[in-house]
């Protein structure tokens, strides 16, 4: 075959295999619509990546928690103000396990799917909320968090700066705390709590009073005990110490509050405040 018809053979293939994609988008012009329609409901969505965990014995569960946000977003697009005309807000459940799993799944969205959240809400858990909230600020995107009222939060700038808190933080306690002192010329001030070594809230929540009290200037002691009824002792001697009051007293109060709580099953009932009085009154012991 001469070489100019090869050339030409060669040409009118490759435009024929050109034209046939433009012959056929163009040949079904209701099939080009739904696509063009499909893009720009895809531009117009704000994808919110929700992480929460799956498992129910967390009070702020999937399950708990999606009926609330289901039900906010579609009364957000009711209202037909509150978002730009088009603009409809669509939901991505991943589990946090209250854990690394949440950054994975952020990754993963990104990385993987290639799709980026305009939104993340969650996690709760400190130690989940943390990598994701620096990741967040990092791309520069907004999150929300019920959780994360640990003290290291309270920063407004830096790794943290695109995070929003919804719950007072525990340093609000503190301050709450802060005031009683206050009101009682209290100066005095021992913290007791069960280091869980797990989630650690409990610690978080005494991390947040004390950072409160020391600014303060308080006199503060601190005393961390493993769960268990064999460690009340150890809460006692740890009271009897110094000087704060009368020894027997605070040894009936502690096993009258012990005995009280005997479930001990959340933070709440395990952190302790007492604090000293002159020695004609009662030494008080607050069990929150």
């Amino acid at each position: 075959m001469p070489s100019c018809c090869f050339f030409l053979s060669c040409f009118t293939c490759s435009l024929v295999a050109w034209l046939l994609p433009a012959t056929s988008a163009g040949g079904s012009p209701g099939a080009a619509a739904a696509a063009a329609a499909a893009e720009e409901e895809e531009e117009k969505a704000l994808r919110v990546l929700v992480l929460l965990p799956k498992d129910n014995a967390y009070l702020f569960s999937l399950d708990r928690v999606r009926p609330a946000i289901e039900y906010a977003v579609r009364s957000l697009e009711a209202n037909g103000t509150l978002l730009p005309a088009g603009y409809k807000l669509r939901l991505f459940y991943e589990d946090s396990d209250c854990g690394n799993w949440a950054l994975f799944s952020l990754v993963d969205m990104v990385a993987l799917r290639r799709q980026w959240p305009d939104l993340l809400l969650g996690p709760v858990c400190e130690y989940a909320a943390a990598p994701v909230a620096r990741l967040a600020s990092h791309w520069n995107l907004p999150m929300i968090s019920a959780g994360t009222l640990a003290s290291a939060f309270n920063a407004k700038t830096g790794e943290y700066s695109h995070l929003t808190r919804v719950s007072p933080a525990y340093s609000k306690m503190g301050e709450m705390f802060l005031a009683l002192f206050r009101r009682h010329q209290w100066t005095r001030v021992m913290l007791l709590y069960q280091e869980d070594k797990e989630q650690r809230n409990c610690f978080f929540a005494v991390e947040g009073v004390h950072a409160v009290f020391r600014d303060a200037a308080l006199h503060i002691e601190d005393f961390a005990f493993d769960e268990g009824a064999k460690y009340v002792e150890d809460v006692v001697r740890a009271i009897q110490g110094g000087e704060r009051g009368d020894g027997a007293q605070v040894d009936n109060r502690l096993r009258i509050a012990w005995v009280a709580h005997p479930e001990f099953s959340t933070c709440w009932s395990k952190l302790f405040a007492g604090w000293s009085l002159p020695e004609d009154t009662l030494f008080p012991i607050l069990n929150l």
